[in-house]
């Protein structure tokens, strides 16, 4: 398997658009934007999130395509992961590996991540890089219309 985290660029956006569009990724997900379908709401999201300094955002590369970004952002003054793998390369580590890479990049830490509380697989991914949860909260999953539980995890 080859793969690698590089700098992300604005023509990788289109590529992250059409990963987030599959309903079963969202599902998943569950807390996504309120309406996914819009693109021009996203490239002007992720645009401005590329300039942003308080961003580290790295493209997923596995076997010379892009599989996925892995970021971090701040919320709140906090930083917090976030990934998002393209479905034809879910079960094949990808998620696993890009986190653990990019842990070795990112030095922030606390760093924390969220994720909905039957997203079983994504919790997997943070707890084998050593993330451990600290708690859950109700908030409100647009890609399912109602609130759910989130797990909180921090890694320090």
């Amino acid at each position: 398997m080859e793969f690698l985290l590089r700098a992300t660029v604005a023509s990788d956006l289109e590529v992250f658009f059409l990963n987030q569009l599959d309903e079963e990724s969202n599902q998943m997900a569950a807390f996504t934007s309120a309406d996914p379908t819009d693109k021009k709401a996203y490239i002007e999201k992720w645009t401005r999130l590329l300039s942003d300094e308080t961003v580290h955002m790295r493209t997923i590369i596995y076997n010379d395509e892009i599989a996925g970004t892995v970021a971090k952002y701040e919320m709140d003054g906090e930083s917090e992961i976030t990934y998002w793998i393209g479905k034809r390369y879910w079960g094949r580590g990808v998620a696993s590996k890009a986190v653990e890479a990019f842990l070795r990049l990112e030095k922030s830490r606390p760093i924390y991540g969220r994720v909905a509380f039957d997203n079983t697989k994504s919790l997997r991914v943070l707890e084998k890089s050593g993330f451990v949860k600290i708690g859950s909260e109700l908030s409100y999953a647009n890609a399912r219309g109602t609130e759910i539980e989130e797990f909180i995890y921090r890694l320090n």
